[in-house]
């Protein structure tokens, strides 16, 4: 009877050990420093926090945030060029995002806007709720940096423009596919 018994109790502990001891080995490897994955898979920088937006905000969706000093240089042109084609890319997202310009009102032609630019939203930043969002945002460099603000007003993550523009939109399809907001 005593060697069935001990004969029972060293296969249930080599069943306990047989689950335990590799879940022990990932979490030593994992947390002890032995081995972490090289990178993350996002590819902008990941932000997660929640800002102001005041009433004039345009609609509660995923929103490409681009920032322009004034002067409709070359640098801002790419940037639009950037989110636009990046917006167009989502293809069925398309209608979950939407793309606004925080510049002044010199900043750029309105009509090439228009034009080139259609569903741009256009924000003054001489508005007192657009200014609130403004500094609400981290430094960022204007014309070069785009930011992502979810539905809820979370400042997700932002991009820079002259990074890999396939990055930001393996970002947005990952973050609408996962989403069940706006």
């Amino acid at each position: 009877m005593t060697t069935t018994n001990s004969r029972g109790l060293r296969t249930m502990l080599g069943l306990a050990a047989l689950f335990f001891v590799p879940l022990f080995l990932a979490f030593a490897l994992y947390y002890g420093g032995g081995w972490r994955p090289a990178q993350s898979t996002n590819h902008g920088v990941l932000l997660a926090r929640p800002i102001q937006i005041a009433s004039p905000w345009p609609e509660a969706k995923w929103t490409l945030v681009q920032t322009a000093d004034g002067r409709c240089s070359e640098t801002c042109l790419e940037s639009l060029h950037y989110t636009r084609q990046t917006w167009l890319s989502l293809a069925k997202d398309l209608d979950r995002v939407q793309r606004v310009l925080i510049a002044p009102s010199d900043c750029c032609d309105a009509d090439f806007l228009a034009q080139q630019h259609p569903g741009l939203i256009r924000l003054d930043p001489a508005d007192r709720a657009t200014a609130a969002l403004l500094a609400a945002l981290p430094a960022g460099v204007p014309d070069r940096t785009i930011w992502l603000v979810d539905p809820l007003g979370n400042l997700i993550m932002h991009f820079d423009t002259r990074d890999n523009p396939k990055g930001m939109l393996a970002d947005l399809k990952k973050l609408l596919n996962l989403s069940h907001i706006g």
